[in-house]
């Protein structure tokens, strides 16, 4: 975007004007001689390299010619210019009956003559409605012809001539009917990006908060490790030599993505700053036909620039920590421990996972799972923690059982058991000492599974074969006094059930107690049958 009155490659007053697709200006000297460096080595230049901001910006198949007039431009530059009576003094009013920028003096000098007593003169700052008046703008095809319509189908600004040759059957409208669409169409783009800016400014403080985060996290890391080196002899210096150098290197690589992260977001807050800017300065300084006329590249630029994605948050944090308990290997001959971790086991963070976790049978082969997370917690995805499990009955302390740990070395731990002996165990999993999330918890050993021992059927009339001296579990009777149950009849459960315990489920373990010899015959009579 032209900031002043003269071209900034040149520092020259404006010659023609034209608009770069980044919402840069440059006169039309300075672009011919950038297209000349651009053909070099190539047959045409189809792109330049705006001095400006050093984007790459595709030319108009048309070349420079096409590029759009900025015309604020060369109004800043007439509003800057001289009085043009006496070309010494500033300009501070134009007289709108004749058109002449004067200074203070020719002012007063102006309204004293008869001629121009009764002329009508404005501060240049308000004349913008009357400076649109004043300088209309011409067909570029018709010169003769003022710009005074718009066409829809090739979306710019015609004159009555180009309606009837080559924009004919072409859908058009006078340019102040359609300016608010247009303009209101480029407010909302205008909206989204500065949201956009927004958003960026807010991503590039938390980058800067989290760049002085590193710097204290790696200053208090390497004061953990200095003070764990501090009582060792040589080999332990040397190693934490290693250990700050190895802090160091991770701590350039998180400051080089934020640096890399930083840079590209910074980049893109200021191209999206440059086109707010000039689209701001387009609608509020410009005239609805030089809005209408720039309007097409600010809304491409402006739409290009919305749709780049990038990241809202810093690509990297500050989860650096150090484990003491590590082991480094050999170090001048001597075993070492201490390493530097971006991600550390936490226990108060590691959970359980089992659908026996409480309860178990007696001499059966049961277990669950152990899922160790990080302080963040986020699975480790390492094996290699030191994990401790107890399985202690609180009744017989002697009875301890011996459980199973298995690393699957992807941050998960099997633990598996057979308890002997029924009753209540306490269990504890511990990791480096700690307790797990829910350690320490009960454990319910049953007894083993009793099968039934009867006959799962509808009653014992049916399943003895008429028998009427037949029991049943179920407790349940049949008209005349027999001992057996029937259908519907008192104590019945009124569905099919076990006859060694009234069991409805078929696939239960079986509740009865020892039989009787005498139950135990008829059972096994209906067993039998």
């Amino acid at each position: 975007m032209s900031s002043g009155q003269r071209c900034p490659v040149c520092a020259e007053p404006w010659v023609s004007p034209r608009l770069l697709p980044c919402l840069h200006s440059l006169c039309v000297p300075c672009l011919r001689r950038l297209g000349t460096l651009g053909e070099t080595g190539r047959a045409a230049a189809r792109s330049v390299l705006c001095p400006v901001c050093d984007s790459e910006v595709t030319l108009p198949p048309g070349g420079i010619g096409q590029l759009t007039p900025d015309y604020l431009a060369l109004n800043r530059s007439r509003e800057a210019a001289g009085c043009d009576l006496c070309a010494d003094g500033a300009a501070a009013r134009r007289c709108l009956t004749c058109g002449a920028d004067l200074c203070l003096f020719c002012c007063q000098a102006h309204r004293r003559q008869k001629k121009t007593a009764s002329h009508a003169v404005m501060e240049l700052e308000n004349t913008k409605d009357c400076n649109q008046a004043a300088q209309p703008l011409f067909c570029p095809s018709h010169p003769t012809e003022e710009l005074r319509l718009f066409c829809e189908q090739c979306d710019q600004p015609v004159c009555r001539d180009c309606v009837v040759d080559r924009h004919r059957q072409h859908p058009y409208d006078f340019i102040g009917n359609v300016i608010h669409r247009h303009g209101d169409a480029l407010r909302e783009l205008l909206k989204s990006t500065q949201q956009h800016m927004g958003t960026l400014e807010d991503v590039l403080g938390q980058i800067n908060d989290m760049g002085g985060a590193i710097c204290s996290r790696t200053e208090a890391v390497a004061t953990e490790i200095c003070l764990f080196a501090s009582g060792y002899v040589k080999a332990i210096e040397e190693h934490r030599d290693r250990l700050l150098k190895q802090l160091e290197d991770l701590k350039v690589q998180k400051e080089n993505l934020l640096h890399l992260q930083k840079a590209q977001l910074q980049q893109l807050l200021l191209d999206m700053r440059t086109g707010v800017e000039f689209t701001e300065h387009l609608l509020t300084s410009g005239s609805d036909l030089e809005i209408l006329i720039t309007k097409g590249v600010v809304a491409s630029r402006l739409a290009k620039l919305n749709s780049v994605a990038y990241n809202t948050h810093p690509s990297v944090d500050d989860r650096i920590q150090f484990s003491p308990r590590e082991r480094a290997g050999q170090c001048c001959g001597y075993e070492v421990f201490g390493a530097i971790l971006n991600k550390v086991v936490d226990p108060a963070r590691c959970t359980l996972h089992g659908e026996d976790l409480h309860s178990a049978r007696q001499n059966q082969l049961t277990g669950f799972t152990l899922l160790c997370n990080d302080t963040m917690g986020e699975r480790m995805g390492r094996g290699g923690e030191a994990v401790q499990v107890t399985i202690t009955h609180k009744d017989k302390r002697d009875r301890a059982v011996k459980p199973t740990v298995c690393d699957n070395g992807d941050g998960t731990y099997h633990i598996s058991y057979s308890p002997e002996e029924p009753g209540l165990y306490a269990v504890c999993v511990c990791v480096k000492g700690q307790h797990v999330q829910g350690s320490p918890f009960t454990l319910m050993v049953k007894n083993k599974f009793r099968e039934h021992r009867g006959v799962f059927h509808c009653c014992t009339f049916c399943s003895s074969g008429g028998q009427k001296a037949a029991r049943c579990a179920c407790g349940g009777t049949m008209p005349g006094g027999y001992q057996g149950c029937g259908h519907g009849h008192k104590g019945h459960p009124g569905c099919p059930h076990w006859s060694c315990c009234g069991q409805v489920k078929e696939s239960s373990e079986c509740l009865g107690g020892p039989p009787s010899d005498t139950s135990q015959r008829s059972l096994l009579r209906t067993v039998a049958l």
